[in-house]
């Protein structure tokens, strides 16, 4: 039996290599980075086409999103709804873009982060920036269009941008290995700039920033590092510092009202909502006690926080640390990559502007010749049907006399008599003089008789004027470059004069904020933690007047500082450590925080068994024993550490800790397992270990059996009462043992 098919053999990683290469440029090209040409992402151009298309314009009804989202997605975006919704949502935020380029109705989301409405509530129609300056021209043959996915339709492979959209509105994206965050910028700043560039090609980035001052963002804000920005539009990436604005108002009670009236750029959506909660935070860590309220008064009408102070509070070393201690101030990591000749490119301020220029000349060009070819046609019939009037008395006779369409056109264009009754051999003669055009010939083949009314001919002769103006006109703009730059310059002033709008970020050299912070008074603290993991701490005078329920209610009681730090070893082996600052301060009924909320710590995943404070236990012995009678102690002052969590002991498979405790020379212990065998040992038998150490065995268990309770006692202690299994145990009878014995067996 033969077969045709062959086995080819080739490297995998060579396979994989180049598969992977593929898939990254068709991310790169097709979906992540947006076309420096016009702005737009492929999802962006095709919504926006699709909504040209469907006819869904500036000054027509609002169409319903789902409608527009269909559309796109059968004809060309063969992707999820919800990401060509997501990007028709994101060109209506006005919070979001330099200049929104569809206009939406209904509820698009919001500043504060709240999603847009489902697309079947929403309406939505195509801004006029975006008819006017971005789809404009279509009709002209100025961009190339390509078959869609399935090569049902066409689409245009860019869209005939008027202006430097990339710079305007900004792009955000993540492809394969790289990304790009270019902020949005003031429209008549990046006109100003553009036309700037058109005058004089050998400006630098320098001259340009003279009119794009940087970035524009549209929740305004503060620009911090007014000095930075030549570098960061020279290289095309760099971090722009933001600030909040803040004012200050006065209130009853000789309370300070601090009013935040524009925000960072980075701050859009849940950032608003963490700014409230760290202020609070702040608070309630005792980081501040200057707050006596804050809330969220934004509306439509723009964004107003306002944090109420205290009457003696320092406005200005307060509004430091918001600036240190919360994203009011923040940095945008700008990196102005897009598609330029079909690679990805970093590009600076002038490379921008330069690459939209280019395409500029390019787009007018393509226009303008096609004009011209059409003013070339319609003169050429004009031509023929003036003329046309000047023989009509022959034209009519040589119609009149015609037997078909075919036989009066073949005089008209070659001459050719035959067959045609004419009055007189004058009028033959004459008729087989003429040469009109083949579409001169059919012009006047369907020329209408109320044409040749005087009137008529007068405007025919004015069209002629005009059509021979239009000619030499777009002759001259596509001969001399000088011609059409002021073609395009006069474009952009027209756009500038219909969309420009007042810069809303400031851009400035601020100072770095230098922020005091105030030294917490120490004092000694009673730390509870209850036995649902909430924590918080008191003083000792409520200690005092409250034992009796404090002792009942909570599971750990610590005597600390207030300025000193809290280790909590849990079943796992982990050593979290918290700082006592981070705790509520306050009267014994409040509710404190969760403990994982200050740590590490999870209480879905592990058990706290001992909390102590740190600075004593730097100075203690720990005693350490699990469930696998393993044993040590190890030395305080190992774990004396910075970090949040770290290992504080080693422990075997399906090992836990049973016990961590105080150690002295002149205790025991007692390990009670779970079959009920108690081993008394002196403190002397426990070896000591490094914290990376397992322990050595301190009880033969049986079988399954495993330590279920341990205690700690002093030899010195007359009595020592335990319960365990129901049983009162008096430790101090029972007598000691070496270590590594299977102990008694409780009756």
């Amino acid at each position: 039996m033969q077969s045709n098919d062959r086995i080819l053999k080739t490297e995998y990683s060579e396979v994989m290599q180049k598969n992977y290469i593929d898939y990254a440029m068709s991310v790169i090209v097709s979906r992540a980075l947006p076309d420096v040409r016009d702005g737009l992402k492929p999802v962006q151009r095709r919504v926006l086409y699709d909504m040209h298309e469907l006819g869904v314009r500036f000054d027509r009804p609002h169409r319903k999103s789902a409608r527009i989202v269909g559309d796109t997605m059968g004809k060309y975006h063969p992707h999820g709804d919800s990401s060509i919704y997501d990007a028709l949502v994101v060109m209506t935020q006005d919070f979001k873009k330099g200049v929104p380029l569809v206009d939406g109705h209904g509820n698009f989301g919001n500043i504060e982060g709240d999603p847009a409405a489902a697309m079947r509530y929403t309406e939505a129609r195509l801004a006029r920036i975006s008819q006017e300056g971005l789809l404009a021209d279509l009709d002209k043959d100025v961009v190339d269009f390509i078959p869609n996915f399935d090569e049902t339709e066409k689409e245009p492979s860019v869209l005939p941008a008027r202006f430097p959209n990339l710079l305007v509105n900004g792009s955000e994206g993540i492809a394969v290995g790289m990304a790009t965050k270019i902020p949005p910028h003031n429209v008549g700043e990046v006109i100003d700039a553009t036309i700037a560039y058109i005058k004089n090609e050998n400006i630098t980035n320098e001259g340009l920033m003279k009119y794009v001052k940087g970035p524009d963002f549209p929740t305004g804000g503060i620009v911090t590092n007014k000095d930075e920005l030549l570098q960061i539009y020279e290289t095309g990436s760099g971090k722009v510092k933001i600030r909040g604005k803040v004012t200050t108002e006065n209130a009853k009670g000789g309370h300070v009202l601090l009013v935040i009236t524009e925000i960072p750029f980075t701050m859009i959506g849940a950032g608003i909502s963490k700014f409230l909660s760290d202020v609070a935070a702040l608070a309630e860590s005792r980081k501040t006690t200057d707050v006596v309220d804050i809330s969220n008064q934004s509306s439509k009408e723009g964004i107003r926080i306002v944090i109420e102070l205290k009457k003696d509070t320092d406005v200005e070393n307060f509004t430091n640390m918001l600036y240190k201690k919360t994203k009011l101030e923040d940095t945008f990591g700008m990196n102005m990559l897009a598609i330029a000749d079909g690679r990805p490119e970093t590009m600076s301020l002038k490379d921008i502007i330069r690459h939209n220029v280019n395409f500029q000349f390019e787009l007018n060009r393509r226009k303008y010749t096609n004009l011209l070819a059409k003013e070339r046609e319609k003169k050429e019939v004009q031509e023929g049907l003036i003329k046309a009037c000047n023989v009509i008395d022959l034209i009519i006779e040589i119609l009149r006399g015609s037997k078909d369409r075919p036989q009066a056109k073949a005089c008209l264009v070659e001459g050719v008599t035959d067959g045609i009754n004419f009055k007189s051999k004058e009028s033959k003669i004459m008729a087989g003089m003429l040469h009109f055009t083949e579409r001169q010939a059919d012009a006047i083949l369907e020329l209408r008789l109320y044409r040749l009314i005087g009137l008529e001919i007068e405007a025919l002769n004015r069209e002629y004027e005009q059509t021979t103006a239009n000619i030499y006109r777009y002759e001259d703009i596509l001969d001399r470059r000088e011609s059409m730059a002021n073609v395009i310059i006069e474009d952009l002033q027209g756009l500038k004069k219909a969309y420009a709008v007042p810069r809303k970020t400031s851009i400035e050299n601020a100072e770095e904020v230098v922020y005091e912070e105030k030294k917490m008074e120490e004092m000694d603290v009673i730390f509870l933690m209850d036995r649902f993991g909430y924590c918080k701490t008191i003083d000792q005078a409520t200690l005092e007047r409250n034992r009796e329920a404090i002792e009942t209610e909570n599971a750990w009681i610590v005597a600390c500082k207030n300025t000193g730090k809290l280790c909590a070893f849990t079943n796992k082996g982990n050593l979290h450590t918290i700082k006592v600052a981070d705790l509520p301060h306050g009267r014994f009924r409040d509710k404190g925080v969760p403990f994982d909320n200050v740590s590490n710590y999870s209480s879905q995943q592990e058990d706290i068994i001992c909390v102590l404070d740190q600075a004593e236990v730097s100075t203690l012995r720990l005693l350490f024993v699990t469930k696998q009678a393993m044993i040590k102690y190890v030395t305080g002052d190992e774990f004396d550490v910075a970090k949040r969590m770290v290992a504080a002991t080693k422990l075997a498979d399906d090992d836990e800790v049973v016990k961590v405790d105080v150690l002295y020379d002149q205790s025991y212990l007692a390990m009670f397992t779970h079959k009920g065998y108690l081993l008394k040992i002196d403190a002397i038998e426990v070896p000591m270990k490094k914290k990376a150490a397992v322990g050595v065995r301190g009880m033969k268990l049986e079988k399954d059996d495993y330590i279920e309770m341990v205690t700690v006692g002093s030899a010195h202690n007359e009595r020592n009462l335990v319960e365990f299994h129901e049983k009162k145990i008096d430790l101090a009878l029972i007598r000691a043992q070496k270590r590594d014995a299977k102990g008694t067996k409780l009756k």
